[in-house]
């Protein structure tokens, strides 16, 4: 089926908004934590943490328009720290359900049943259950223009893995403690790792780092 700019144009927004949020395949499940003044924790479902570079370790985080209420937004600018924590298998249903609006004054956490958790000299709040946990501080911010959504980006200061995770090249074995993905705003998925290819060079087939064929 060929869908067009002027299809897209007509098509309901709703169906518009699923298509173009399963348009680009599967996006990391995430859960960013943050505080208010008031110290009420907050804690939100995000698909659109993106990888933004490791020297310096940075993390993007993409906001839909200031149109709205965007409590995690608000708190990230008034206290400069949030965390991002991954989602698994056992939290899916509760992850989600973060995406309910509750009022200012209410923690999801208390709301769904996940457990905060603070690491000392990081003021932001983790969840507990996670097997991946990040602590982040604002770094900057980029207004994009074309739909006035933001690129805030997060300087990374802490990290916590499940042991059963971290292989001896640095690599994550998500797969291990069932780290999920998304498809679009609903859907949920358990990726799994077909192979580990070898660097790349011109001339030479891939080796495969996860059967023993490795190219030298």
């Amino acid at each position: 089926m060929l869908i067009t700019r002027t299809d897209l144009d007509k098509m309901p927004s709703r169906q518009r908004a699923r298509l173009m949020n399963t348009l680009s395949g599967y996006k990391p499940a995430n859960l960013i934590g943050s505080i208010s003044d008031e110290g009420v924790s907050n804690l939100a479902i995000f698909n659109s943490v993106i990888h933004m570079g490791s020297s310096p370790p940075l993390l993007g985080l993409l906001f839909r328009p200031l149109t709205v209420r965007r409590d995690t937004y608000t708190n990230i600018k008034t206290n400069g720290c949030f965390t991002i924590n991954a989602v698994n298998l056992p939290i899916y249903r509760q992850a989600h359900q973060t995406a309910a609006k509750y009022e200012e004054e209410e923690s999801e956490f208390d709301k769904t049943g996940l457990k905060e958790r603070f690491i000392t000299g990081f003021p932001a709040p983790f969840v507990e259950e996670s097997p991946i946990l990040i602590g982040c501080r604002y770094a900057s911010e980029y207004p994009i223009k074309e739909n006035g959504t933001i690129l805030l980006l997060g300087a990374i200061e802490i990290i916590q893995v499940k042991d059963s995770l971290l292989q001896a090249d640095g690599t994550l074995a998500l797969d291990k403690e069932e780290v999920m993905a998304t498809s679009g705003l609903d859907g949920y998925a358990l990726p799994k790792i077909v192979d580990r290819l070898n660097y790349a060079q011109p001339g030479q087939e891939p080796g495969s780092l996860s059967h023993g064929t490795q190219k030298n």
